[in-house]
């Protein structure tokens, strides 16, 4: 599996491009902005976009996913419980008080836990992990997962939004991503790359070398 990363958008969250290099197919996780950089990646692969998947409804995320659908007319895919959120895209820019005419996503489909999504014979399976947002997912699959804003380096995604709550995130975190194994990879919505190991060690909520 091919992973690239692309910080994109109005505050530099991560894009994460997915390709299976045998079936020639490719996913994106979380298109936050401009997707040519992206497109340009998958056509230098020989491979096709299958479809768009999201980790959370935050505007951050998915304001560049309506561009993208009009580009590829592959389908966007997000939790049943944050589909509010993507469809008041305007709203959330609004509220966090950004001029910008990005519009949301188009005949957005919903999943739930029980869902998998593949790429050829490869799986990406999804852990709702709510607590930044109450649809919020973290994706895994083979050795990698993507967070989104549940986990970072060393830290947590906010709870203080609408529909945050520590308390969930808390248990998503300890009781879904802590008893993966220590060596999966970890490629959170926003700044560096970690592991579940060295979370479970050093995260400054959860960490056992941190704990508060």
């Amino acid at each position: 599996m091919i992973i690239k990363t692309f910080p994109l958008g109005l505050i530099g969250a991560n894009a994460y491009l997915l390709i299976d290099e045998a079936a020639k197919e490719a996913a994106i996780i979380d298109i936050g902005g401009d997707y040519h950089a992206i497109f340009d990646e998958i056509e230098s692969y020989g491979a096709k976009l299958k479809f768009i998947l999201n980790t959370h409804g935050h505007f951050d995320h998915i304001m560049g996913e309506y561009d993208a659908q009009k580009a590829s007319a592959v389908p966007v895919y997000i939790h049943e419980n944050d589909l509010y959120l993507a469809q008041n895209l305007p709203l959330q820019l609004e509220r966090f008080g950004f001029v910008n005419n990005a519009l949301p996503p188009e005949n957005i489909k919903t999943f739930t836990e029980k869902d998998v999504f593949k790429l050829g014979d490869t799986e990406i399976k999804v852990i709702h992990t709510p607590g930044h947002t109450p649809g919020s997912v973290c994706f895994l699959t083979g050795n990698s997962l993507f967070s989104g804003d549940t986990l970072f380096y060393t830290s947590v995604g906010r709870t203080d939004f609408e529909g945050g709550s520590f308390a969930q995130l808390s248990n998503s975190i300890k009781e879904k991503l802590f008893k993966l194994d220590d060596n999966i990879d970890v490629y959170p919505g926003h700044d560096s790359k970690t592991s579940i190991g060295y979370e479970k060690k050093y995260n400054c909520y959860f960490g056992s070398n941190n704990s508060i």
